[in-house]
């Protein structure tokens, strides 16, 4: 080769590099994801001329004392024009338009505050005003409507011989007994009588002061444990000078919000069907005086997520319907009509002025959860903010609903994120990404995050599905119960379905598909390293479920399992259990697998994540992994722990599914940021261009 040809190569690998170096800078990556912010509530002024809303705002890692995310407040005109309300290091929550309509009421922990503390500011301006200090934090609070009163949800105090003893190291927990309940207070603002507490029997978790100003609605489970909290909340109708109950409303599962109607003659809430309705998705309403509840949407084939009241009759919602949201409304008497068709936007939350103006916190494909709008004539909601407005510089993988045929004919969603750059003709490596619950499903919205690769993947050449496999909700309640009696059995099979469809299309490499998921998907992903291993390449299990039997004796939940998913106990039939447990398919598995989790997680325990490696690593036929996060609970909540677990899932799936596979890649991470990281290369018939 002569000196000329050899300079002309070297010019060519170079500006090879520089283009990949390039493109690689307007492509996502686990640092573009740490930093997203997103809003988290809204709340519109009575007068529909402001919108207040939190906004998460995470932790830098590397930079910031490591946590979880922030919450400040904001407020945003109809014009569009956000300004900064409280920010800085804070955690604000349950923001509330005081009765005067310009002072805006809040929790946070702010100062010299031991605990969290109710605080008040008018939206003209000045500094905000501590209203109400108490011996614990506030968890919720609602208003009388002269503005006088206020209604909060608040544990007890320990007693003074209580907190010496623990001082003195007697601070053993007595399990699942000594947890305190919450109670009902009220507090009349400005005096200097402590707040009164309402002797109500139970735990209390929703509280809402009625419009004629004597009641409240207050959602009371028989404990404070997490099993009561989801599956025995009853909402109740409270004196609020006696602490009587005036009316037991006796819905018959899960619940969701709850709302006064605005004469006070009515109660509306999100509820179950039925006891083992495996999501709260039905609008039922209720004489405030008692009386039977009334679903007013009956074999509505969605579920609701959001509402609030327009008048006395009519109610709004938003209801998801497969993979999109629509707004629509409906009366006492069940006349229907939909204001917001599905497609454009996904919406999960409504708040209404008394203008008829509504305010939601809204995503799209293309940007994290924002503040939309709809003005009263107006047919579509309007975006007013813009979080991320580094998101534009970035380039985004076209995202689309893909339709499929289980093998039983049974007709199944899920959302599609095609690898960017895709050329027509070539097959893609895979990560099917399965949704927990399995009462969840996943929208056609803003699709990535920590734990799911999304656009991340997408920039690396890897297409990225979510499977909204049977049990899901969206789809009604019948649709949300075909799981149950079944663990592992169809609703797993529809996810190997899924990824028959996507090979039939021509999209995907069968060689080359890799399964991830946390909590029941992580469930999912453990049977895919087993019982189905052959059909996948490479597995991270993220607080997943490896043996039923077990998972019964160390949950916070063993009634709703029982209740909305098994329908049964182990002790039933044992030999059943143990056939839809992952570990006793350990000796199939071939599938290298990642298992990640916190330590101290009360839902799924870390006990199942060590059966899992403990049984494969045993078996010794692939690759396992165990990495476990100190104090994090049933998902990572801090911002190391989540950056840690992005950049992990990314490096099992790009050495299993594109690069050399075989030892696993080294465990010591490197966390700083790539100022233009080159995305890997994919292999046999997976190039990216």
């Amino acid at each position: 080769m002569t000196c000329v040809a050899r300079r002309s190569l070297a010019l060519a690998a170079a500006l090879a590099l520089l283009a990949t170096a390039a493109r690689a800078a307007d492509t996502w990556t686990p640092h573009h994801v740490a930093r997203l912010r997103t809003v988290t509530a809204v709340r519109i002024a009575p007068d529909g001329g402001t919108v207040a809303y939190t906004l998460g705002v995470p932790r830098r890692p590397l930079v910031d004392e490591d946590g979880g995310q922030w919450s400040e407040l904001h407020l945003v005109a109809p014009d569009g024009n956000p300004r900064p309300f409280i920010t800085g290091e804070v955690s604000v929550g349950s923001i509330e338009w005081m009765p005067d309509g310009t002072t805006l009421s809040f929790l946070a922990r702010r100062g010299k505050d031991t605990t969290r503390c109710l605080y008040a500011m008018r939206t003209d301006g000045g500094e905000p005003r501590r209203l109400l200090a108490f011996d614990t934090d506030i968890a919720s609070h609602s208003w009388s409507p002269d503005g006088t009163r206020v209604a909060f949800l608040a544990r007890a105090a320990a007693a003074k011989e209580q907190r010496d003893l623990e001082k003195k190291g007697f601070n053993q927990e007595v399990y699942e007994e000594s947890v305190p309940a919450t109670r009902v207070w009220i507090a009349t603002i400005g005096s200097d009588t402590p707040p009164r507490p309402l002797d109500l029997t139970g735990s209390a978790s929703t509280v809402a002061w009625s419009p004629s100003g004597n009641r409240l609605a207050v959602a009371l489970a028989p404990t404070p444990l997490v099993d009561d909290d989801l599956m025995m909340r009853r909402v109740h109708v409270v004196d609020v000078e006696t602490g009587a109950v005036v009316a037991n409303l006796g819905n018959p599962g899960k619940l969701g919000e709850v709302a006064w109607s605005p004469d006070a003659r009515h109660v509306a809430m999100i509820s179950g069907a039925d006891i083992n309705d495996p999501a709260a998705g039905r609008l039922v309403v209720a004489p405030a005086e008692g009386g039977a509840l009334r679903d007013l949407i009956p074999d509505y084939a969605g579920h609701v997520g959001a509402f609030a009241w327009k008048d006395a009759t009519t109610i709004v919602f938003v209801g998801d319907e497969g993979v999109e949201t629509v707004l629509g409304e409906v009366t006492l008497d069940r006349a229907r009509r939909t204001l917001v068709p599905a497609g454009g936007r996904i919406l999960s939350s409504v708040d209404l002025a008394r203008t008829g103006a509504m305010a939601f916190v809204g995503e799209t494909p293309r940007h994290p959860r924002e503040v939309f709008v709809l003005a009263r004539g107006d047919r579509e909601p309007r975006r007013l903010t813009d979080s991320n407005p580094w998101v534009g510089d970035l380039r985004l993988a076209a995202q689309e609903v893909v339709s499929f045929t289980a093998r039983d004919g049974l007709a199944l969603q899920g959302v599609l994120v095609r690898p960017l750059d895709e050329q027509p003709g070539r097959r893609y490596p895979l990560i099917l990404t399965v949704h927990g619950g399995p009462e969840a499903h996943d929208r056609n919205g803003w699709i990535t995050n920590y734990a799911n690769a999304g656009q991340v993947g997408a920039a690396r050449g890897f297409a990225v599905f979510y499977p909204n496999y049977r049990g899901s909700t969206g789809r009604g309640v019948e649709f949300s119960k075909l799981g149950q009696r079944d663990a592992a059995g169809k609703e797993f099979d529809d996810l190997v379905d899924a990824v028959d469809h996507l090979v039939r299309i021509g999209l995907v490499d069968a060689a080359k598909v890799g399964i991830t998921g946390g909590s029941y998907g992580g469930y999912a992903s453990a049977w895919g390293a087993t019982y189905y291993s052959e059909r996948f390449a490479g597995a991270v299990m993220f607080v997943g479920i490896s043996n039923l039997g077990s998972k019964v004796g160390t949950t916070d939940i063993p009634n709703e399992e029982q209740l909305v998913h098994a329908r049964n106990r182990p002790w039933d039939d044992w030999v059943d259990t143990l056939k839809r447990s992952p570990i006793n398919f350990a000796d199939r598995s071939k599938t290298p697998t990642l298992i990640l989790g916190g330590t101290d997680d009360p839902r799924v325990h870390p006990s199942q994540s060590l059966e899992m490696y403990r049984h494969l690593k045993l078996r010794g036929n692939a690759p396992v992994r165990l990495v476990r996060y100190p104090g994090e609970q049933h998902g990572n909540r801090r911002a190391a722990s989540r950056l840690d677990y992005s950049l992990r899932l990314l490096q099992w799936m790009e050495h299993y599914l594109m690069g050399p596979g075989g030892a696993p890649p080294p465990y010591e991470l490197d966390y700083a940021e790539p100022k233009a990281a080159t995305p890997a290369t994919p292999t046999a018939g997976a190039e990216r261009p």
